[in-house]
């Protein structure tokens, strides 16, 4: 049997990623090859993200781009996967016929086994329920730089906030051991990784519905164990999910990044209330409060959106006031998408697209000040850095990212002296900065 080539496109979040890895992790290598040009690939695979309307039109749009390769190329099989297939499969299989068979969330194990069966009369097969968690045995092949990876530590959500479809694409709440995840980092640790970045739909949930107990505070105090490995970060935490215990451990332990992102989505309590989110404005402000207090030099991160039903314009000024303050050194914004299935589509006061448009606009300009004068602030410090590569601009310049920078959402860190090779992690001034990025020089030893 000749080997084929197999192309992986994945969109969306690193938790699409890591399920994207351990699709290509269950491919017999001497059957399959990897690559990453799709037009020299016999079998293109699109990993989907449908959290929101403007994740699903990006699907469709890569999937009919892809779909060239089948007219023209040398593709043979095309294949639809994750959350877009999980969601709407009946709707897909109409729409695109360009597509040979679609894979659930849950599928990824089952790759091989669809492909080869694929054929004849074979049909589509059918997507059953989001009931997978991949494990420290489950072949994975890591698509990140050598340095850093992503961890998925739990899988699907029990929050049941009313704008969000992730219970119903990913099931509900489901935590790996924490004996498979301290394997699972000590086995990435070992093949050269500095950076891990534990990631889950709500990080602070992990091991929430075992009656045994084992949660996230009792998993980090098991990873700092692990020999070789620089930092542990901490994306995707729901607020209510941060206690002391957890603040102190990460002041306490230097390989855990001083860094949290914890999305609060909005700071008005008939939004929040509207939104099924547990932590008021006032839990808010406390909270946020709480962990300056316990991690002075923390940078925190978060997710507002604008234009959920009846936001009114001066529900939008108190958000607007309150990026303003400078709560946050990171921060992204998401237009509210009314998604079939919620609650909160079904809510009055729908907010036409112009308006969220141009709140979202406004949000991220407030931001963008507030970001440049916390990156000021910054100047003449020396900061761990990651070193990535060369600048995409020159290579004049190697390029890195902070401590205070999580990969693919923050900003980045151009060294402008000093020589170190990728993957190094370097002490560094700080001697200017801009909106997004820092500048700085390698300290000498």
């Amino acid at each position: 049997m000749s080997i084929q080539n197999v192309s992986l496109v994945s969109l969306g979040c690193p938790k699409n990623l890591v399920d994207a890895e351990v699709m290509l992790g269950h491919l017999p290598t001497e059957r399959y090859a990897i690559v990453t040009d799709e037009s020299q690939a016999d079998i293109i695979v699109v990993n989907t993200c449908a959290f929101i309307r403007e994740a699903q039109e990006e699907s469709v749009e890569t999937i009919l781009e892809v779909a060239d390769y089948k007219k023209n190329g040398r593709c043979k099989l095309l294949i639809v996967s994750g959350c877009l297939p999980q969601r709407y499969q009946e709707e897909l299989a109409e729409e695109l016929p360009e597509v040979d068979f679609f894979m659930g969330t849950a599928d990824a194990p089952r790759i091989v086994e669809l492909i080869e069966g694929h054929g004849g009369d074979a049909g589509p097969h059918e997507i059953g329920l989001p009931d997978y968690l991949y494990d420290h045995t489950t072949p994975r092949v890591t698509s990140s730089p050598f340095y850093s990876a992503y961890v998925k530590i739990a899988e699907g959500c029990a929050n049941h906030c009313s704008y969000c479809v992730i219970p119903s694409i990913r099931g509900t709440l489901r935590s790996r051991s924490i004996d498979s995840v301290v394997k699972e980092v000590e086995r990435l640790v070992g093949n050269g990784v500095k950076e891990i970045n534990l990631i889950a739909q709500d990080v602070t949930a992990f091991g929430a519905e075992r009656e045994e107990g084992g949660g996230l505070v009792d998993l980090l105090r098991e990873l700092v164990k692990i020999d070789g490995l620089v930092w542990l970060r901490l994306l995707y935490a729901y607020p209510d999910g941060i206690t002391d215990e957890l603040l102190d451990l990460i002041a306490a332990e230097e390989k855990i990044c001083n860094y949290l992102d914890l999305p609060i989505q909005h700071i008005d309590d008939e939004i929040l209330a509207a939104m099924n989110r547990r932590v008021d404005s006032t839990g808010i402000q406390a909270l946020l409060a709480r962990i300056r207090s316990r991690i002075p030099d923390v940078t925190l991160r978060t997710s507002l959106i604008v234009g959920f039903p009846g936001e009114t314009d001066e529900q939008f000024r108190k958000l607007l006031a309150f990026v303003e303050e400078g709560h946050f050194e990171r921060l992204g914004v998401f237009r509210y998408s009314r998604e079939e299935g919620t609650s909160a589509a079904l809510l009055a006061g729908q907010v036409p697209e112009r308006t969220k448009q141009a709140r979202l606009k406004r949000l991220m300009k407030a931001q963008s000040r507030v970001s440049f004068r916390k990156n000021l602030a910054l100047k003449g410090q020396i900061e761990p850095v990651l070193v990535e590569g060369y600048s995409e601009e020159t290579e004049l310049l190697l390029r890195g990212r902070s401590v205070r920078q999580a990969p693919d959402v923050d900003g980045l860190v151009y060294i402008t002296a000093g020589q170190a090779d990728v993957g190094d992690i370097v002490a560094l001034k700080i001697t200017d900065s801009s909106e997004y990025d820092l500048i700085g020089e390698i300290c000498e030893e």
